[in-house]
């Protein structure tokens, strides 16, 4: 069975673990600190890269401010090309969805383009409930399938293993779902790059059923795009005889020359390169070329929700670039596993709370899984103002109440400690809107100051385990004003 993020624990208890794990670590830090340094170099050759930034955030507001009427034109586009459009309100409707256009094709596997939607809904381990067995074919992709793991980043799946450990898993897996590796297999890249091939050209060769995701899809003539580096994109969306492709509504973009910019945008922030080397668009059908059956299944999946909201509704302008996870200091030391969902690092901190609503204990955890040090939004190519959106969420933790997710309105109740956290907030603001007792409760502190801990008892443990606490004065400010000025300010309350 395919593992799912279902049933993992919530943000801290799970990065407790990854940060212990000194190779995971050094994998993250490699990985990552390459390729921001790549981007940068990449980004600053564009001297208008602030004005694409923000033409990009100003179409993607546009078209979530009308996305209902983008939809239809999108739905109308494709189905006049010659394909099928369904809609899925959840996960489990798109699988049921996709399961049932594999059946109907008579064929038992599918051959994948890497998706981060099909992780989303679930979908490989829905097919393998079914009797279909789907085979990735992204090379980060594959070695994740073959090492019965999880992906833990956006662009670079398996960016938590080494070449070691990836040779390993080639040399003792692979045989297991098709052609093996070759003997004498090295860690070299050229050689792990090349066993990928040939494990999966056979497969390109036979598959008569594909399942893809999409970059965009262009509501003004029912086009989708695919961006991608290796080519096995191309093979999987031009050879077999049935495409499906199972998109999130917010993928959508107007016009044709709205590419123009997120084409300049994407690759440059991803993978660091001017250009994209395969960038795949095809319209409907057409007789003799490429598939003859197209379906688009149009997600939602809490979408609708996001959109309700007005503050973390930019979060949909998200591109999947992965720029935000590459400069996180949390990601880098955490990993992605430990945000329990197939979108990590910061853009996963509010995405996956807004899809899935904050009811669980590790939807609540992650808007907490930051340092808010902004880095997220300086990088984002559609400058989504992250912490914010994060601040946002972790007031509707703390506060509780209603919300909408799935289109019901649902209570979210406080976490304890949130609970506990807003009591001592509320108590504050008690002794703060009293200038008398803020008065007694400053010489109380600084004549007890020798009898305080080091470290905060009970709920305040693990933040001061982690800070020294600010030394008390020996006397408080309004004493010290009426002690040096002498003109009353420490006895009249109001200073």
């Amino acid at each position: 069975m395919s593992r799912t993020y279902v049933g993992m624990p919530a943000f801290p208890r799970a990065a407790a673990r990854a940060v212990d794990d000194a190779v995971l670590r050094a994998n993250l830090r490699r990985a990552t600190h390459t390729i921001r340094d790549r981007r940068a170099a990449a980004v600053a050759e564009l001297a208008d890269w602030a004005q694409l930034r923000t033409a990009a955030a100003a179409i993607k507001d546009r078209t979530l401010r009308h996305l209902d009427h983008y939809l239809l034109r999108l739905e109308e586009n494709v189905t006049r090309a010659g394909g099928t459009v369904h809609w899925a309100a959840d996960a489990d409707e798109a699988n049921r969805i996709v399961t049932r256009l594999v059946r109907d094709t008579g064929e038992r596997e599918v051959v994948k383009v890497k998706s981060m939607t099909t992780q989303e809904t679930g979908l490989n381990a829905a097919l393998e409930e079914a009797g279909i067995r789907a085979y990735e074919t992204d090379l980060a992709e594959l070695v994740v399938q073959l090492g019965d793991d999880l992906p833990s980043h956006l662009l670079v799946p398996a960016i938590h293993r080494n070449r070691a450990e990836i040779r390993e898993l080639f040399r003792d897996r692979m045989g297991a779902w098709g052609r093996p590796a070759p003997e004498g297999l090295t860690d070299r890249p050229a050689e792990l790059a090349e066993a990928a091939r040939l494990h999966l050209r056979e497969k390109f060769l036979r598959a008569k059923v594909a399942v893809s995701g999409a970059n965009f899809m262009v509501a003004e003539t029912g086009t989708l795009v695919v961006v991608e580096s290796e080519g096995n994109g191309r093979m999987c969306l031009t050879l077999p005889e049935t495409l499906i492709s199972v998109v999130g509504i917010e993928k959508t973009v107007p016009a044709w020359r709205d590419l123009e910019v997120f084409l300049q945008l994407l690759p440059r922030s991803s993978t660091a390169e001017r250009m994209n080397p395969y960038t795949t668009m095809w319209t409907g059908t057409t007789d003799g070329d490429g598939p003859s059956a197209f379906h688009l299944v149009l997600l939602d999946n809490g979408r609708s929700d996001a959109l309700a909201d007005v503050t973390g509704r930019q979060t949909l302008r998200c591109i999947r670039c992965s720029a935000c996870l590459n400069v996180c200091p949390v990601y880098e030391r955490a990993g992605g596993h430990a945000y329990g969902s197939p979108y990590p690092g910061p853009i996963g901190a509010v995405l996956t709370p807004q899809l899935r609503g904050t009811a669980s204990p590790l939807e609540q955890s992650l808007p907490f899984a930051s340092s808010l040090c902004g880095a997220c939004y300086e990088v984002c190519p559609v400058a989504i103002d992250i912490p914010e959106v994060l601040l946002h969420l972790r007031e509707r933790v703390v506060e509780g109440g209603e919300a909408t997710v799935r289109g019901v309105r649902t209570v979210v109740r406080p976490a304890r400690r949130r609970a506990l956290e807003g009591a001592a907030a509320r108590a504050a603001g008690l002794v703060l809107d009293h200038p008398a007792a803020l008065r007694r409760a400053q010489r109380l502190l600084y004549r007890t100051r020798g009898l305080h801990p080091r470290r905060l008892p009970g709920p305040g443990r693990a933040w001061s385990a982690a800070r020294d606490l600010p030394p008390v004065p020996e006397e408080s400010f309004r004493d010290w004003w009426a002690r040096t000025r002498g003109d009353g300010a420490g006895r009249g309350g109001t200073a």
